[in-house]
């Protein structure tokens, strides 16, 4: 099995994003299972024609998102990213929950934030 990344240079999306979101949403929908080691860095930045650092730079951010886990020389593999994802995004809903809730804005108004910030996102 091996990692499928398009770059569109002439997208104003960075590369680094788009190898992100592209791997991300890869392991999202299963086509890069868990525990697939992933190409180095070096590797895929030659097979996209970019730089080491942009990839890296899209492995990190892959990490702190925890879509895959970099063990040292044993490389990058694919996590198990359903419960990662969720607690995560169950995390950042608590402390915006917390945050609305100090700034004294109602259900609705905080809600219609969030809609308008994804909504945002997706343009």
């Amino acid at each position: 099995m091996r990692v499928h990344v398009v770059i569109d240079h002439q997208s104003p999306t960075p590369p680094y994003e788009q190898v992100r979101s592209q791997i991300a949403a890869q392991a999202r929908a299963g086509e890069l299972p868990v525990g697939l080691k992933l190409p180095t860095v070096r590797a895929l930045a030659e097979q996209l024609g970019l730089a080491a650092n942009t990839v890296a730079r899209a492995y990190r951010e892959l990490e702190a998102d925890g879509v895959v886990e970099t063990r040292g020389r044993a490389g990058t593999t694919i996590a198990p990213t359903g419960d990662t994802s969720h607690r995560l995004a169950a995390t950042a809903a608590a402390e915006y929950a917390a945050l609305v809730t100090r700034l004294g804005l109602s259900r609705d108004d905080a809600l219609a934030a969030v809609v308008t910030a994804l909504d945002a996102t997706r343009d």
